[in-house]
């Protein structure tokens, strides 16, 4: 026992559930021997209750009619007070976060020296500064789904999914495991030391058996979340398995955490572990509940919080991050969905979530409500509900949400985009200081300054055939909310006709502000309308042909919004052959910058360009 990994008690995130039928085999697998010796029980916390044995887990998932035997898949998760960072007197922007000082996994990263670029299952490694002397140094082939890294000085963490078989041999045969032994994701946690950039070593990795779902660095600590579906394989449960080095250790039921009180149609094993990225021999910590199917999850710098939806209400578990310690807090509820991460926050100790009710899900209705509307619950540190604003934009639902400080603004949209302004100086009593109606929506909300927003969307125009628009161009808005009462759309500009398309809309990490150089910089699929093709009058639900995918960089400031050009990594004819669809390794996917030099990342290239004309100075070819 002295000799173990010491693991604490685990957590959840967020999935799709798919039922296994007889033996799933996707990709290559690797056989792990599982040790008998288990690390002792740990607390309980609150409501959460760990099992007492294996038999109750085996009668609990039992009596609530878990028969099967389920797998997690992930589904597809800033203010960001300043994304530049400093190294050697030289600004570069890191990856757009949502909270400052909680850094978010991505396929790109660089330390202002080197670029680190995630595709497939390789990690590039480049020098990048002086942008002149850039170029391929190294490169690392997991041989698994990569699902996002960081870099942490010397340190670059890397996440990847691959097939697992864990087998108990039989002199070391427990009763939870019988055969035939299940093939399940397995989400794996690299530690390299970069120190040498054109040799990278491992230092330790660790593998979770379950799907990876999110993750999180905070100081040197890595949090990661992972998923696995909860059933029964001839009457017993099969709880994950974790492996570092030549140990495999299975999670026991006496280590699981549960609410006896929430009873789900289907239940996951979900696990939080953190991991010390400057030295293996610190041990990770974890703690696995046993949830419904997760769906979103929210980190601030001292909390984790994991929503589950339940029917018409959402299911909210808190848990406490202290430098690398994982300890579940308090559990809420509150009604209606959540759409992303952006819809929750955390400020002076009150957790904040805006939320729709009577949403349509995959064509049902959910909830008793006879329409749609949105909402925001204040919820104090015990997470009991003590504010809310219910009632917002009835038959519309949130598009976007944005938490700053005391204030909260929600994007609703069904054919206009009403950008609602919330305050919330009085967590008691929230209230609507001011709305704006405008043609279009915004996608994503992005602090500029205190009284300041950008929107990233599209436009939209009311069609005719009854009572919801056409999306139209993507869309770039301003918001002017210092007056409160009466917020404004100071700026906008749109690109591309319907059809056009933008990986910021569904992911921020690929949104580039920096407020002090005046930049923003967005990656687009450009279609453009021929009218002839209409015969000289296009409809609003009429699309363009695609005519250009890249970066394109906009001078933006409270003067207002102006393209100054744009990147591509493309060549030839490429969008002659592409139709009403089109996908290359040469779409421009992210971008940041080192210095004074624009740095643009497909997934076979890197341009670096002056900022100051956008003159090429270097390219990089990832092989």
């Amino acid at each position: 026992m002295m000799n173990m990994i010491s693991y604490s008690v685990k957590l959840a995130s967020y999935v799709i559930m798919g039922l296994i039928c007889g033996s799933l085999i996707l990709g290559s697998t690797e056989l792990f021997e599982v040790s008998t010796s288990f690390p002792e029980m740990k607390q309980d916390f609150g409501s959460l209750k760990r099992f007492s044995s294996a038999s109750e887990l085996n009668n609990f998932l039992k009596n609530t009619q878990q028969g099967q035997l389920y797998f997690a898949l992930e589904q597809g998760l800033a203010p960001n007070a300043k994304t530049d960072s400093s190294l050697g007197g030289v600004d570069y922007s890191g990856t757009n976060v949502q909270v400052a000082g909680v850094d978010e996994a991505d396929n790109v990263k660089t330390d202002g020296n080197y670029l680190y670029i995630a595709r497939g299952t390789i990690v590039y490694v480049a020098s990048a500064y002086p942008p002149d002397k850039g170029k391929l140094i190294s490169t690392i082939d997991l041989h698994a789904k990569i699902k996002g890294l960081y870099i942490a000085g010397d340190k670059l963490v890397v996440f990847s999914q691959n097939n697992t078989v864990f087998s108990i041999e039989p002199s070391t045969k427990t009763p939870n495991i019988m055969p035939p032994y299940p093939v399940t994701q397995t989400t794996s946690i690299r530690v390299y030391d970069v120190s040498d950039r054109v040799k990278p070593t491992l230092d330790r990795e660790i593998k979770l058996e379950g799907n990876y779902v999110s993750s999180r660095m905070i100081g040197n600590y890595v949090y990661v979340i992972v998923q696995k579906g909860a059933g029964l394989v001839d009457a017993k449960a099969q709880t994950p398995m974790i492996q570092e080095g030549s140990k495999t250790y299975q999670i026991q039921p006496t280590d699981v955490l549960y609410d006896k009180n929430i009873i789900e149609p289907s239940y996951s094993y979900t696990t939080i572990m953190s991991v010390f990225t400057q030295h293996p021999d610190v041990p990770p910590q974890s703690e696995t509940l046993l949830l419904g199917f997760s769906s979103t999850v929210y980190v601030s710098l001292k909390n984790l919080y994991i929503t589950v939806g339940k029917g018409s209400d959402t299911l909210i578990q808190k848990i406490s991050l202290t430098s690398g310690l994982i300890k579940p807090v308090a559990e809420g509820k509150v009604p209606g969905w959540v759409l992303n991460q952006f819809s929750m926050d955390e400020n002076e100790g009150y957790f904040r979530i805006a939320t729709t009710t009577g949403r349509l899900w995959w064509g049902w209705r959910v909830g008793s409500t006879t329409e749609q509307s949105s909402a925001v619950y204040v919820l104090d540190q015990n997470m009991k509900t003590v504010g809310k604003l219910e009632g917002l934009a009835p038959k519309e639902s949130i598009y976007s949400a944005r938490f700053m400080g005391h204030r909260c603004y929600i994007v609703t949209f069904k054919k206009v985009d009403p950008l609602f302004v919330i305050d919330l100086a009085d967590p008691m009593n929230p209230k609507v200081l001011g709305k704006l109606k405008i043609p279009g929506y915004s996608n994503y909300l992005h602090p500029y300054d205190e009284n300041h927003l950008i929107g990233l969307g599209k436009n939209t125009v009311e069609a005719k055939e009854g009572d919801f628009a056409w999306y139209q161009g993507i869309k770039i808005s301003l918001f002017d909310v210092t007056d409160v009462s009466n917020p404004k759309e100071m700026a906008m500009i749109e690109v591309g006709d319907r059809g056009s398309d933008s990986p910021a809309l569904n992911d921020h990490k690929a949104f580039l502000f920096s407020k002090e150089r005046n930049l923003l910089v967005i990656p687009i699929l450009e279609a453009k309308i021929n009218p002839s093709h209409y015969g000289g009058n296009p409809s609003a639900n009429a699309y363009g042909d695609f005519v250009y995918q890249g970066a394109y960089i906009f001078e933006i400031s409270l003067k207002g919004i102006n393209l100054r050009g744009s990147v591509t990594h493309l060549q030839g004819d490429a969008f002659l052959k592409s139709g009403y669809w089109f996908n290359s390794e040469y779409s421009v996917e992210r971008s940041l910058y080192i210095g004074d030099y624009l740095y643009t990342i497909s997934g076979r290239m890197v341009k670096i360009n002056n900022l100051a004309d956008l003159k090429e100075i270097n390219s990089i070819i990832l092989k």
